[in-house]
């Protein structure tokens, strides 16, 4: 972190945009192939065409602007899904390190970089990948500590206690209801956030993820179709949501 330290601020939130717009083009990828069964490295290709893409079409947010979102052969439409990716991981290095200059808010946009695949694959699956969780969870165990001042032993209590505290409200629920109430991923996504936060910080991070898991749901009773019963809960979201957001909220409201 020393030579993204040295840099001014200025130079080092634009930095941080740039990596977050590259970073964002495979994770668009990613979350796309990934469930589809496709390669995640292969070579992009148009999705009307199958024209292989260039450098110049590969551009982050520029290249579908150009060509005004569509292939430049074909001109099929493509998915905004990619430049709205692109601009929410920039967002989330612009705002870690212009919140948090220097070590901190690298960290905490590498922790923003990692939650976000998770985030969107449990919002258009319901599906948040082992492997996934355990990359997040053995970053958060080597490098987290200076994001919260949160020691190694504090994490790792984090870890045991989160995907604990969720496995035990998932066997309770299974045994009550006599159906599964929870993803299996979650227990295992909030464990490895605990790897990044610690124990202190955890339930913090569970109230807010809790009510934005209330708010959606006041939100979809609304629209009513279909029943708010019968619709899974992609929990996932708002405990990566929660997680990032728990960053500065945590010393605020703590008084470190």
């Amino acid at each position: 972190m020393t030579i993204l330290d040295a840099l001014p601020f200025g130079m080092g939130v634009a930095f941080a945009a740039l990596i977050g717009l590259v970073l964002g083009s495979f994770i668009a990828t990613l979350v796309l192939r990934w469930p589809a069964g496709r390669s995640v490295f292969g070579r992009s290709q148009c999705d009307g065409c199958g024209r292989p893409l260039g450098v110049a079409d590969l551009v982050p947010l520029l290249s579908a602007m150009m060509a005004r979102g569509c292939c430049r052969k074909c001109r099929a439409a493509i998915d905004p899904f990619h430049w709205r990716v692109e601009l929410g991981s920039a967002l989330i290095g612009v705002i870690a390190l212009s919140t948090m200059p220097g070590t901190s808010g690298w960290l905490w946009a590498l922790f923003g970089w990692v939650l976000l695949p998770l985030a969107l694959l449990d919002a258009r699956h319901l599906w948040l990948p082992d492997r996934l969780s355990a990359v997040l969870a053995v970053a958060g165990l080597l490098f987290a500590g200076p994001l919260l001042g949160a020691p190694l032993l504090d994490r790792w209590i984090g870890a045991l206690a989160g995907g604990g505290a969720l496995t035990l409200i998932a066997w309770a629920y299974r045994r009550a209801r006599g159906g599964e109430g929870m993803g299996g991923g979650d227990p295992k996504l909030v464990a490895a956030i605990g790897c990044w936060l610690g124990w202190q910080a955890l339930p913090l991070m569970l109230l807010v993820a809790s009510l934005g898991g209330i708010v959606w749901a006041l939100v979809v009773q609304q629209k009513g179709d279909p029943p708010l019963a019968h619709r899974p809960v992609p929990f996932g979201v708002f405990a990566c949501a929660a997680a990032f957001a728990t960053v500065p909220l945590w010393p605020l409201l703590s008084g470190r």
